[in-house]
């Protein structure tokens, strides 16, 4: 494991090249490769395996960041062709892949905490240099003000576990039992703010609309599933307290997301939408792992991973249409299918599998998610129906208005994909529909 640690490190001096940008994106793309075929071996969830921390939940989640973190690089090729301090654009996107990598597979609890802010980091300077609009300060302060309010507790929480049992490794953490009340808030809330849960979620949209294509992409392919995986950890530590507590989460979770939903519809900005629709999914998320079931945890990662995927490639999208047309305005955006008809296929294919259709990865997880959320208490069907349905309407109103009706006047003429880009959505779209045919993956 510690190899393909040292290989992303090793990349780093490369930035120091002139004219390094493809071959560090091929670099990425092969270690990805090597990745995902390497034979590892684990016991089970209990993580004592050869590899660090590495199991099932952590090794899904390295690959996803390799992967996201390779495309990003190819998203971004309006920053290497404008010599945009190309350089220390890689440094960052190698940085951040380091920091996920340790903190997906840190086997204690202190370290996992020190890496999951420290990607925070790497993502401010994201938003700030590479970022579009002035507001782009304002939505990295938010976005740091945020995350860390909520992280401080987590950390005097995680000094009180090490004092009580004198360890914080994973393996060894025990059930606190009815502690007290207040430990088992913070032990959650830093997690609930980074997925984001409905309340704490006015984050995300802001850095969002602010961030570059490349800031997009990571924030909504992986930041947002240390969240998940960081509650689906430490879960061990507050699972008494979890049933009787968990209940306000989920239906919090659940009636947020349709509220999102609802908010979803009235959006005129394409990233904005995008970002809103990633709340109403993870709120599935926070449901599936707060009911603490086997159906439930499996069904959150495979959500988290189609999620990871299909928004990412919604954001490369709505980023195409604005290297054209200089906004991201629906307004504007209208009747794309007559402008760029090869790109309404891509629009189509990532928007039905972001509405949960067959053949794609969100499939296998709603459906999981379903069993779980409704197997814990049948009263919640009513929200789901209204968050499975709201998912469809929010996502036909995006693909319909944004490829048909007539566009707009000011459009003299628009050019077809590249070949880059008709590649970065293919390699968004062919993992998240071909792993559904590996569904027993994530359901051992």
């Amino acid at each position: 494991m510690l190899k393909y640690m040292f290989v992303v490190v090793f990349l780093i001096p490369l930035c120091l090249l002139n004219n390094s940008w493809w071959l560090v994106h091929s670099m990425m793309f092969l270690f990805s490769f090597l990745f995902m075929v390497c034979s590892y071996s684990y016991s089970d969830f209990n993580m004592i395996s050869y590899y660090f921390g590495v199991d099932y939940f952590s090794f899904s989640l390295i690959l996803l960041s390799f992967w996201i973190c390779s495309l990003m690089i190819t998203a971004s090729g309006s920053v290497y062709i404008s010599s945009y301090h190309s350089g220390f654009f890689i440094f960052m996107v190698l940085f951040l892949m380091i920091m996920l990598y340790c903190s997906f597979s840190s086997l204690n609890l202190l370290s996992f905490y020190i890496f999951f802010e420290a990607s925070l980091v790497p993502t401010l300077l994201l938003i700030l240099g590479w970022g579009y609009q002035p507001e782009r300060l304002q939505a990295g302060v938010y976005l740091i003000f945020y995350t860390l309010f909520a992280s401080l507790p987590l950390l005097l929480v995680l000094f009180y576990v090490y004092f009580y049992i004198n360890t914080l490794y994973f393996p060894l953490l025990v059930d606190f039992g009815s502690y007290y009340f207040m430990f088992y808030v913070f032990m959650i809330l830093a997690f609930l703010v980074k997925m984001p849960m409905f309340l704490v979620h006015l984050w995300l949209p802001k850095a969002h609309v602010e961030a570059p294509i490349s800031g997009s992409m990571i924030l909504a392919g992986v930041l947002l599933k240390l969240g998940g995986y960081g509650i689906f950890r430490v879960m061990k530590i507050i699972s008494f307290l979890g049933l009787s507590f968990n209940y306000f989460w989920l239906s919090l979770g659940l009636s947020g997301g349709v509220i999102v939903s609802f908010i979803c519809f009235r959006q005129v900005d394409l990233k904005s939408l995008i970002a809103y629709s990633s709340v109403a999914h993870m709120s599935m998320v926070i449901g599936g792992l707060m009911t603490m079931n086997w159906w439930g945890c499996l069904g959150s990662l495979s959500l988290m991973i189609g999620h990871g995927l299909c928004s990412s490639g919604l954001f490369c999208l709505s980023n195409i249409i604005y290297e054209r047309l200089g906004s991201r305005s629906l307004l504007i955006n209208k009747g794309m299918i007559n402008l760029m008809p090869s790109m309404a296929l891509w629009w189509f294919l990532l928007s039905s599998s972001n509405m949960a259709a067959p053949p794609s990865l969100n499939l296998v997880g709603e459906l999981s998610l379903l069993n779980s959320i409704i197997s814990w208490s049948s009263f919640t069907f009513l929200s789901l129906i209204f968050l499975s349905f709201f998912s469809a309407v929010y996502t036909l109103y995006m693909y319909s208005y944004s490829q048909h009706g007539s566009y707009y006047a000011g459009v003299y003429t628009c050019s077809l994909g590249y070949f880059r880009e008709y590649h970065l959505l293919f390699l968004h779209w062919l993992p998240l529909n071909i792993l559904c045919l590996k569904g027993e993956y994530f359901f051992i």
